[in-house]
């Protein structure tokens, strides 16, 4: 064998469903901690676990998320210490650092190194605020926000090396931690996600929209408007007044509850969105959950794609329509920056300007072959700078840092 390998993500695999294979695939024992509803990975032996209660109800304010960490840090201690009874001990822990299960890890394994995720460190001047739609309930918003951050960093100042997957998301860490965090995105398996020719697409209504039609995607996890789905369905009447015969294809759930919390009004996102708008239903198709094939295909046929996003964690949708060849026409934020530059291999508009966003996807639908320089170039930029299998050799070259034999 070639080392143990103890992953820790509350729905694993997460980002470490690539990694976990190919260290598999190398020799190595791989272990992996998370919750009950965690999906694992073939060969991965799973331990789970179920938080027996929440926060403790009227608990003070400020330490709701601190007391909820700790509950799966200790869950994960008791795992922790089982798996050395059954013969299992790591080498190299990889953990997320977002719920707190990493936290005492170091007292049941001292010696074992610690490669730690913090997908986001949050700040008052990043996603939080970022919209004036959506005024902060009170003035305790903030400071909840920075407690939120409090078992982040104690794990933190245990780790041996701090991955994070974009400049930007390692930029949002604490100078103290700058000099041990290293930037490796997971990437997309560009070999299998590439161009290809578009080919008529069905819908659930018995349509099916044939390839040279006027396509824009939309997709996301979860429609919110920390995704940008308020500006992008306020877009898109003018679109399809000027285009008639654009499609629009829209994929994800509809949440009440987002990484931006919910709406106002007990409404689901897209309801809050999409409200007051005339959106003709036989032009605009929610399509909600798709397999991972028929989402690909409906970017083949885009002729813009659409991706808006506060300040906040880069999709690999994003990545999977540049490596597809599409035309991505993204907000111009910060998260945008470590992907795309304006006019070379996609476009970055102001967040906020609807008339803008309009414009562009007029213009994409009016003339397509304008757009073919971005679309490949979006194509190269994906190769270059986000394929899983430099991902996975960067992985490699630190866990051989740490003593991993492999």
């Amino acid at each position: 064998m070639a080392g143990n390998v103890l992953f820790i993500h509350n729905n694993f695999p997460g980002q470490f469903g690539d990694l976990a294979t190919a260290l598999m695939e190398r020799g190595v024992r791989c272990v992996a901690f998370g919750q009950k509803h965690a999906p694992g990975v073939p060969g991965v032996a799973m331990l789970r676990y179920s938080p027996p209660r929440g926060s403790t109800e009227g608990i003070y304010t400020l330490a709701v998320r601190p007391e909820s960490d700790l509950i799966r840090a200790e869950l994960t201690y008791h795992a922790a210490r089982r798996a050395v009874e059954s013969g299992f001990v790591p080498d190299v822990i990889i953990g997320h650092t977002g719920w707190g299960e990493t936290l005492f890890l170091d007292e049941v394994y001292p010696d074992a190194r610690q490669v730690l995720f913090p997908e986001f460190y949050y700040r008052a001047d990043l996603d939080v605020g970022f919209d004036p739609e959506f005024p902060l309930p009170d003035e305790l918003a903030f400071l909840r926000l920075k407690a939120k951050n409090l078992t982040m960093n104690l794990a933190m100042s245990e780790a041996d090396a701090i991955v994070c997957p974009t400049e930007f998301q390692a930029s949002t860490l604490p100078a103290i931690f700058q000099p041990k965090t290293r930037v490796i995105h997971e990437g997309v398996d560009v070999a299998a996600i590439k161009p290809g020719p578009a080919e008529p697409f069905a819908l659930d209504d018995g349509g099916v929209i044939a390839p040279g039609t006027p396509v824009i995607t939309h997709v996301n996890r979860n429609l919110e408007a920390l995704r940008g789905l308020h500006i992008f369905a306020r877009a898109l009447p003018r679109v399809l007044a000027e285009v008639p015969d654009a499609q629009v294809l829209v994929i994800g759930r509809d949440v009440q509850k987002g990484y931006a919390g919910s709406p106002p009004d007990g409404l689901t996102w897209r309801e809050y969105c999409t409200g007051g708008l005339d959106l003709d239903p036989e032009r605009v198709h929610f399509l909600g959950s798709i397999p991972h094939a028929r989402m690909q295909a409906a970017l083949r046929l885009s002729a813009a794609h659409v991706y808006y996003t506060y300040p906040f964690v880069l999709s690999w949708s994003v990545i999977e329509a540049m490596a597809l060849g599409c035309y991505v026409i993204a907000s111009d934020t910060a998260p945008l920056h470590d992907a795309i530059e304006d006019g070379v291999n996609g476009r970055l508009l102001p967040f906020f300007d609807v008339a803008a966003l309009s414009d562009a996807l007029i213009a994409a639908c009016r003339e397509p072959d304008a757009a073919r320089p971005l679309r490949a170039a979006a194509r190269a930029t994906a190769v270059e700078k986000f394929d899983a299998a430099q991902g996975r050799a960067a992985w490699f070259a630190l866990l051989r840092e740490l003593g991993l034999p492999i």
